[in-house]
């Protein structure tokens, strides 16, 4: 994964999902960064090679995705971690690192959640620390590390942080020029390191292709890394010029429904894509839908919902018939295998299936549950 002459789409909470990383793809990027996830969250999932939807899945015990992504993406996605620890991110990452193309520490993020925890932004003022989280990935990880930061306070303390983590060994250094952008700053850091660096911020003034080229130049910079210019359209990247909004959005959910993405994080999305387009019938339209099947229908895409419906129906079906041809050995209960759709809305957030299951043998004096990720 190498870094020069790049553009990249920045990791962007809820907009970073395999849908739109893979549309960007698509469209000219050439590396995409997935959304931070806390190293906390990643080492309590689960890798699980889903065969219905040809993913690779991170799994919580509940079932819930925490990451996801696919053979298309992995020589360019880059997974981006918040981390306050060494050992925590390390771990982390060795969970990921035959699925990615490259491990990112999140380092410029200024939300409350990240910073409280000591991630994000807060390792700004904590130099010893991210000395020993980078030296630790380099030095363990298999894939390139990188990381990305938020410009200081003063050129100077910018600079000499940027040396810093540049002296553990990252292949590159993504530096975001704030609101509004600081490009001398960001040239400045460009000049002071060896790696390259990555100019982030300049969305906004970011208006077409050429553009993505003239702040490249203007700051000095190896890439260009484009967050909200790229929720808009990840077209964007496209050097022939952007795509209608209309074309956009009906690829970007034929992918959300191959790819069983979330609901509520599609129309998190297709409300970015729209950007100032709210007024319009569709705009209004989307907030009031409760399934897939209704965010089609606006768009014109039922045809293609019922085939990738049917076509998932097809493949579990065969899954199933190969499933019942396992053999299990006797014991003095007998096993019963029955499918069961769970709805995890159905329950509250204490009470699940797991929690009922471990209650029922408990009263009958039996071995807890143990489970394993199954299809």
């Amino acid at each position: 994964m190498t870094m020069n002459g790049k553009k990249i789409l920045a990791p962007m909470v809820r907009v970073g999902t395999l849908p739109m990383r893979l549309l960007a793809l698509k469209y000219g990027a050439d590396i995409v960064y997935a959304e931070e996830i806390i190293d906390f969250k990643i080492l309590k999932t689960t890798r699980f090679e889903n065969k219905i939807l040809g993913t690779v899945d991170f799994l919580l015990a509940d079932g819930t995705v925490v990451f996801r992504t696919c053979d298309e993406e992995k020589q360019k996605v880059v997974f981006q971690m918040g981390t306050a620890d060494p050992d925590r991110a390390v771990r982390a990452a060795k969970m990921l690192e035959n699925d990615v193309a490259g491990i990112d520490v999140n380092m410029g993020c200024p939300k409350d959640y990240s910073v409280k925890g000591g991630m994000g932004a807060a390792l700004l003022t904590q130099p010893e620390n991210v000395k020993r989280i980078l030296t630790a990935l380099v030095k363990e990880v298999s894939k390139p590390v990188t990381c990305k930061i938020r410009i200081l306070p003063t050129i100077e303390e910018t600079v000499a942080f940027a040396k810093l983590v540049e002296r553990t060994g990252i292949v590159a250094l993504g530096v975001h020029g704030r609101d509004p952008v600081h490009i001398d700053v960001i040239r400045e850091v460009a000049q002071a390191v060896s790696i390259p660096v990555i100019a982030n911020g300049v969305s906004t003034l970011v208006k077409g292709y050429d553009d993505i080229e003239k702040y490249r130049v203007e700051t000095g910079c190896s890439s260009v890394m484009l967050a909200r210019a790229a929720q808009w359209n990840p077209s964007i990247f496209r050097e022939e010029g952007r795509v209608p909004s209309f074309q956009i959005i009906q690829e970007y959910i034929k992918l959300a429904v191959k790819f069983d993405n979330t609901v509520g994080n599609t129309k998190y999305c297709i409300q970015g894509l729209l950007h100032d387009d709210t007024t319009s019938a569709e705009a209004k339209l989307v907030q009031a839908t409760s399934n897939m099947r209704e965010i089609c229908k606006i768009w014109n895409l039922i045809p293609y919902y019922e085939l990738i419906m049917q076509s998932r129906k097809t493949l579990e079906e065969y899954t199933d018939n190969e499933t019942k041809k396992r053999k299990f050995s006797e014991d003095a209960n007998g096993i019963t295998e029955m499918k069961v759709k769970y709805c995890r809305r159905d329950f509250s957030q204490s009470i699940t299936p797991k929690v009922l299951l471990l209650e029922w043998t408990r009263k009958k004096s039996m071995k807890p549950p143990t489970y394993e990720i199954g299809l």
